[in-house]
């Protein structure tokens, strides 16, 4: 904004003016943040988003996002929540409990990442709900065991277990996955084992539902707009920095309410299979 001013009018305006302005959106924030939600979601999104804040010394720091879809399929930024340290289940049990506080009576599908204790957290605050590891990162993390120039024949042997009917078919296609690349990469075939029974709950869904839920991308698509705008700037000065400009980012995410509509749209369908699946819920 400083630089923007200089640009534009000649003008200097000094980085600590332009904070104490734009300090104006904290109180708006802490409304957001401790707004009534509503009383069911179909399904929520969970991941975190490293930043760098300078506390004494830079460090990484997560900064866990929660997103709902409504009844309506709309998406919903429930929060934004700044950690310590790296991602743990131990911090996620108390966001999911705030949201939980908050109105939030039951959740059906808690799309995650793998991270250990993750699913117990989840069952802790809501007890029925289905907790669905992310197909996307699963398939991340068994490129980082791989040679690079393995990639797109793991790609093509994997994606038969994660398009089979039924569990009993992933696990035959599984088994020949595990055949071919299970001596060469052992670490890799160990981790769909410690994930699968996170892995498979979408495999019992209509295909409408397994299209939503299979990955995280509702997620993953904020998370790349959130990175956008803390690339920008490097590291933040404190945490309440960080989480404002998180929010701001939020905030601008789709001025035109056209991504919404589009979005309610692509969410009918599963919307329909959610109904008959969870009828009474």
């Amino acid at each position: 904004i400083s630089a923007h001013f200089q640009d534009i009018y000649g003008a200097s305006v000094s980085k600590d003016t332009i904070s104490r302005i734009t300090d104006k959106v904290v109180g708006e924030m802490t409304e957001w943040q401790n707004r009534p939600l509503d009383r069911v979601y179909p399904v929520m999104f969970i991941d975190a988003v490293h930043v760098k804040v300078r506390d004494g010394q830079v460090t990484n720091r997560p900064m866990y996002v929660a997103i709902g879809v409504t009844v309506n399929g709309e998406r919903d930024i429930l929060g934004i929540w700044a950690g310590e340290g790296g991602e743990g289940a131990k911090f996620w049990l108390s966001v999911l409990t705030e949201i939980k506080n908050r109105g939030v009576a039951d959740v059906c599908i808690v799309v995650c990442d793998g991270l250990k204790g993750l699913p117990e957290a989840i069952n802790t605050v809501w007890e029925l709900a289905v907790v669905q590891t992310c197909i996307i990162h699963l398939i991340r993390n068994t490129f980082r065991f791989a040679s690079r120039k393995y990639w797109d024949a793991m790609a093509r042997d994997l994606k038969p277990v994660y398009t089979a009917p039924s569990e009993f078919a992933a696990r035959e296609r599984f088994a020949e996955f595990t055949q071919k690349w299970g001596q060469q990469y052992p670490a890799i075939i160990k981790m769909w084992d410690n994930a699968w029974s996170e892995f498979v709950p979408f495999l019992d869904y209509d295909v409408e539902i397994r299209r939503v839920i299979c990955s995280t991308n509702a997620i993953e698509s904020v998370n790349a707009r959130y990175r956008r705008a803390v690339r920008a700037r490097g590291h933040f000065p404190t945490e309440q920095a960080a989480l404002k400009c998180l929010y701001l980012a939020t905030r601008a995410l789709d001025p035109t309410g056209k991504g919404k509509a589009r979005w309610a749209m692509r969410w009918k369908p599963a919307l329909n299979a959610f109904a008959i699946t969870f009828e009474g819920r």
